[in-house]
């Protein structure tokens, strides 16, 4: 893996087989675990979503694509009875299905309609604003630029809203290539789980090309992405290893990866378990940076500090840049006794 360039998919690399050494480095060891860190609000309504429907409704509960982008949190609800599957048509008609955090496109939502499926839908509610907003802009005629990674899930239900009216921008230099019909009638949306810098430097050169372009209501990158990768900055500078625990196709995880090497970390490495941790990593470094993607549990956190302890990395400092204490409402089906299990996120 490189430590200068990352891209999606990042590779799972190779597990270590020994355990870490105690090597002795210039300097103390020490750890600067950024926070806020883990799990967000929309996660964590999404998952007890999984586990109240299982609860409730008893064993097998289908699950349309991964409820989030975590490898160790699909495996524990596949432990409890979930059934993840590509599409709709592969669930058993009249089935009770759960439509992922990332959320989907009207004809999914028709598809599930069509076989009698019982469905429950777990958006997250900032992805759902932005559906609200492009099909706002479709009712008006709008063009929408949006500022997004083509496949991923997110990108797909938002333009699924409004097909006819959307254009994807997948990075800054295809702002400096794309066509549109009508100057003057532009908005831009985003993915809400990008590089906040990316995004800006995307539609600054947009609005280079066409000054009308209009800006969304209110900003569509969610507040945990950007929260994360601010703390993340400010542990980087400080670093000279960034460990990101997350899965290779969480977006968010991948974008800390990439904010920590542009702001001053000299390596950067995600990871999905504390094993995946190298002894080559820890070679001369003094100060490692932890943080992880809003859909990992802090329990991966927490197995990689211990490992990080064996290896002598025992002083532990929190950057914290930000508190969190947004709630979302479980969906409607599931709101009545209940609960979630994290102390944060979900309302019942």
């Amino acid at each position: 893996m490189s430590a200068t360039a990352v891209s999606l998919p990042i590779p799972r690399v190779p597990v270590r087989r020994e355990p870490l050494v105690d090597r002795p480095v210039d300097g103390s060891k020490k750890v600067l675990l950024a926070a806020p860190r883990g799990y967000c609000a929309g996660v964590d309504r999404a998952v007890v979503t999984v586990e109240k429907a299982l609860e409730r409704y008893g064993s097998p509960v289908y699950v349309r694509k991964q409820i989030v982008h975590n490898i160790h949190v699909v495996r524990e609800l596949e432990d409890q009875g979930a059934i993840f599957v590509d599409e709709v048509d592969e669930v058993p008609e009249g089935a009770h299905v759960v439509f992922s955090a990332h959320g989907v496109s009207p004809a999914v939502v028709d598809a599930a309609a069509d076989r009698g499926l019982q469905a429950i839908d777990a958006t997250c509610p900032l992805v759902t604003k932005v559906h609200r907003e492009a099909k706002r802009f479709a009712r008006d005629d709008y063009q929408i630029l949006l500022v997004g990674h083509s496949g991923h899930e997110e990108v797909e239900g938002t333009a699924g809203e409004a097909p006819g009216n959307v254009t994807i921008v997948n990075n800054p230099d295809e702002a400096d290539t794309i066509e549109v019909d009508d100057p003057s009638k532009l908005v831009w949306l985003s993915q809400t789980t990008l590089s906040v810098d990316e995004t800006m430097e995307t539609v600054d050169r947009l609005r280079a090309r066409f000054p009308d372009l209009q800006n969304p209501p209110s900003d569509d990158i969610c507040y945990a992405t950007q929260n994360r990768q601010v703390a993340i900055k400010k542990v980087a500078a400080e670093a000279d290893l960034v460990i990101v625990v997350g899965s290779a196709n969480s977006s968010n995880s991948v974008r800390l990866v990439e904010v920590a090497l542009q702001h001053g970390a000299k390596a950067a490495y995600r990871i999905d378990y504390a094993d995946e941790v190298r002894q080559e990593w820890l070679d001369g470094v003094s100060t490692v940076g932890i943080t992880s993607g809003a859909s990992v549990p802090d329990v991966l956190v927490q197995e990689l500090m211990r490992e990080l302890a064996q290896a002598g990395y025992r002083d532990v400092e929190e950057v914290r840049t930000a508190e969190e204490d947004l709630m979302f409402s479980l969906p409607k089906e599931l709101r009545t006794g209940a609960h979630h299990r994290g102390g944060r996120g979900v309302a019942a």
